[in-house]
Formats: structure tokens, C-alpha cells, sequence
């Protein structure tokens, strides 16, 4: 369970947490522009309860996180840093924003989506390991979902649900981009010893697949292929022998960074480096870096955040979002997932925004998915939120370094971001999406 919720995020704590108004400083200080959105909140008359959790002074949304298991706080806090900011610009036209932290625990994930079917008018900037098992209650209750994140299949391609992040798209194989950036252009001399080591879970298992059929197309042969036991290991050394007994050049590693750090820290001791570890973007964060220690710089560790600003960035829209973390939670760290979640947010806003009065359901999904170059004003590369839209092509690779996260030489073509290479379709069967019609439901019940 620990290795499933690895990333997740959430605060400690149980039951719901309400957020909203009075959370953050005042009015007189805050700018109701980020990035390139203007007026993203702001003043406004609106009034009638148009559908659940709307009233005449607020918006009720909830905020998934297994915030009772994992103790990470990154999507609450987030809840935490919008809400106090678009609510001191005056809200979505004058209402608040109200956000109710939906505590699933790892294991609750059913329990809480049924409190949120009665009380929220969609579900905005969270994520849970086994979010799946809420799928069709959310579907039954006609509830949108703008997720930071989304760990399985069953919710990721789900009916009533936007990712504005970009993220991995059913029918497509993930990181491919960055695959063949690997492969081709970077390290040629590893396509033929590729490995890959995944945790024991259902949920990684099927990304595991997913990536051995993307470096197969991005032209790479596995020599190593090998599960470890979800809970962790206690002694590494079996698997970094075999890693090098392999010859593996190029090291795919999908589970806890924490065991990842242990498995380096045996690798170095052997003076073994690949040319390559992808430690996946779960590890892009402070806490990677410390456990790593010396194989910080002895070993090559790289993550693809896949389109998405990295926090060092000296951009403008960086530096805005992390004075609105120092105003409005200043002992909360600015994580990948937090970043994801912000975007979320201000897809919703926005797109509530739009709505006026009236503030429905179906205009809310109606508006958001008219967005054909999304960017959360400036934090992501553009996306396309059309639905059944292929995803995006562009891609970023950070490096971990003994001195901090540092940008690799991806050679990036638009900004921050490298665009050339296109998306390739899987050919593999790993799973759909549930839809409205597997409830019983349709569109037009979206009201």
C-alpha cells in the first residue's frame, strides 16, 4: 500500500477539511491576473443555487487526497493557496470558493466519493492511489473531476473528467518522447541494455507494460526485467548485482524513490553507473536529492516532468506562484504535483468564471473543454483539453545533481519545452476508461 501511494498527496488528518474564505491575507495586496490569465477571479453579482454546492455566496468543491495515509499535505495545500487567493480577488464572480478535503486514506476512496456526490459541485486539484474505486460513483452522481493527477486506468480515461496538466492519454504510449530523446539522441550507446525494475502492484505492474512497449518503439531492447516486493526491500544488493551482471546501460525504475535511493546507494558502492536512471517524475523533489546523498553526482538520475515549468524556473509565473505560497502557506513546499494541481484550479476558475449565473455542470465541462492551447498561464506547455484529443508532444527533463535539480540538455525547440518529436498510439490493450454509459447515465443528463 505504502509503494501504491508513493506521490499521492493529502494532510493529516481525517474526515472533511473545509477551506475558503479567510484563509489568506487581504484583498488590498492580491492581483486577480496569473501568468497570462487575466482576471482569473474577481468581484461579482452572481447569485442562485444553479446546481449542488453552488449558492448565492459560495462554490463547494472537494479535493481528494489520502491525506490520512501518506501525510503529504502538496494538494491541500494547494486547495489552500488558490482558494485564499481568488477569494481575497472576490471569488468566482462573487462567490467563494469553498474546498472540502475529501480524506480517502488510500483505502476510503469509495466512502468519500459518495460524502462528495451529496455535498460538492465537482471535484477539483486532487488525486488518490486507487482513485479507480470511485469511478463509477462519480459517474452515477454526475460529478466532474478536474484531478492534479490520476494513478488508474479506470479514472484516467473516465467520462466528466479534465486533466489540465499534461498527462498520460489512454490509446498512447507515455514518456515516448523522452524514450527516443533517451535512445536516440542522448545516450545511442544504451539502446540495446535497457532495464526496468517495478514495484509488485496491479497499478504499476500495468504501467511497467506500458513502458517496455514505449522504449520498444523508441527503438531500445530490455536485457532486465524484475519486480520487487511492494512493501520495499531491506537489502538491495541481489538487484544491483544482477543490474550489472546485465550490463544495463539504461535504468527505468518505477516505485517508491525512497527504495530507488537505496538501490543507487548499493550501484555506487559497486562502482556501477549506468548511462541513464529515469527515477520517474515522483522523485522530482528536494527529499530525492537528500536521500541520495553521494550518488546525487555519481549516478545520472533524470525525470521527464513532462510539460510542466519546473519549480527552479526563474519564469515570471513561477516567481508569482511562489509568492502566493510564501503569503499563503509558507511552511509548504511547491511540488510537481501542487504545480498540476494549480493548473487545475485555474482551469475551474476560469471556467466557472465563463459560466456567469449561471453555474451548472454542464456549462462548466461545456467551457473547460474548449481549451485547445491550455497553459495555466505559462506553468505548462499548451494542451489540447478537447476530449478524445491526442495529448501533448512536449516534454522537459530535469537532472539531480548534489547542487539541486537542474535542466538537462534535451534542447528544448518552444521555451522550456522540447515539441519535435510526435505522440505514437500503443498497440497494447491496458484498459479503458469507465464512461457515463456504464452506469446508465449519458450527456445529456448533465445538467
Amino acid at each position: 500500500m505504502a509503494f501504491v501511494a508513493s506521490g499521492c498527496g493529502g494532510r493529516d488528518g481525517s474526515g472533511t477539511e473545509e477551506m475558503g474564505a479567510g484563509d489568506g491575507g487581504s484583498s488590498s495586496s492580491a492581483s486577480s491576473s496569473f501568468g497570462d490569465l487575466n482576471d482569473v477571479c474577481q468581484k461579482g453579482s452572481a447569485k442562485g443555487s444553479t446546481a449542488q454546492g453552488v449558492a448565492d455566496d459560495q462554490i463547494q468543491v472537494g479535493v481528494f487526497s489520502d491525506v490520512g495515509f501518506t501525510k503529504n499535505a502538496e494538494f491541500v495545500d494547494a486547495a489552500k493557496v488558490f482558494t485564499s487567493w481568488c477569494n481575497d480577488n472576490g471569488g468566482v464572480n462573487g462567490r467563494k470558493l469553498v474546498a472540502n478535503t475529501r480524506d480517502s486514506k488510500l483505502m476510503s476512496v469509495r466512502q468519500q466519493m459518495s460524502q462528495a456526490c451529496e455535498q460538492d459541485f465537482a471535484l477539483v486539484g486532487g488525486g488518490a492511489a486507487l482513485d479507480g474505486l470511485g469511478t463509477k460513483e462519480r459517474l452515477t452522481c454526475l460529478l466532474p473531476n478536474f484531478p492534479a493527477q490520476v494513478a488508474q486506468l479506470t479514472e484516467l480515461g473516465a467520462d466528466l473528467s479534465v486533466q489540465a496538466s499534461p498527462s498520460q492519454t489512454i490509446g498512447y504510449l507515455p514518456y515516448y518522447q523522452f524514450r527516443t530523446w533517451l535512445l536516440k539522441d542522448a545516450y545511442p550507446q544504451s539502446a540495446n541494455a535497457v532495464g526496468i525494475i517495478n514495484g509488485d502492484s496491479p497499478v504499476t505492474k500495468v504501467l511497467g507494460d506500458l513502458q517496455v512497449e514505449t522504449v520498444k518503439a523508441a527503438g531500445g531492447t530490455f536485457v532486465y526485467n524484475d519486480l520487487y516486493p511492494a512493501a520495499g526491500v531491506s537489502d538491495w544488493t541481489p538487484y544491483a548485482q544482477a543490474i550489472k551482471n546485465k550490463g544495463v546501460k539504461g535504468l527505468i525504475f518505477f516505485g517508491d524513490y525512497k527504495q530507488l535511493a537505496k538501490l543507487e546507494s548499493v550501484l555506487t558502492s559497486m562502482n556501477y553507473m549506468p548511462d541513464w536512471i529515469d527515477a520517474n517524475n515522483n522523485a522530482y523533489g528536494q527529499p530525492f536529492l537528500d536521500l541520495l546523498g553521494p550518488s546525487a553526482d555519481k549516478q545520472n538520475n533524470l525525470v521527464d516532468l513532462g510539460g510542466v515549468l519546473p519549480v527552479e524556473s526563474t519564469d515570471p509565473v513561477m516567481t508569482q506562484l511562489k509568492d502566493m505560497y510564501k503569503k499563503y502557506a509558507p511552511d509548504a513546499a511547491i511540488t510537481l504535483p501542487a504545480v498540476r494541481a494549480i493548473s487545475a484550479w485555474l482551469l475551474f476558475a476560469k471556467s466557472a468564471a465563463s459560466c456567469g449565473d449561471n453555474l451548472t455542470r454542464g456549462c462548466l465541462l461545456q467551457t473547460a473543454t474548449k481549451e485547445t492551447a491550455w497553459t495555466a498561464g505559462g506553468l505548462t506547455a499548451p494542451q489540447n483539453l478537447t476530449p478524445g484529443a491526442a495529448p501533448s508532444p512536449c516534454f522537459n527533463v530535469e537532472k539531480a545533481t548534489g547542487q539541486g535539480w537542474q535542466a538537462a540538455d534535451f534542447t528544448p525547440d518552444q521555451g522550456a519545452y522540447r515539441c519535435n518529436i510526435p505522440v505514437r498510439k500503443s498497440t497494447g490493450q491496458y484498459g479503458n476508461g469507465l464512461t457515463l454509459a456504464d452506469v446508465g447515465k449519458s450527456m445529456s443528463d448533465v445538467q
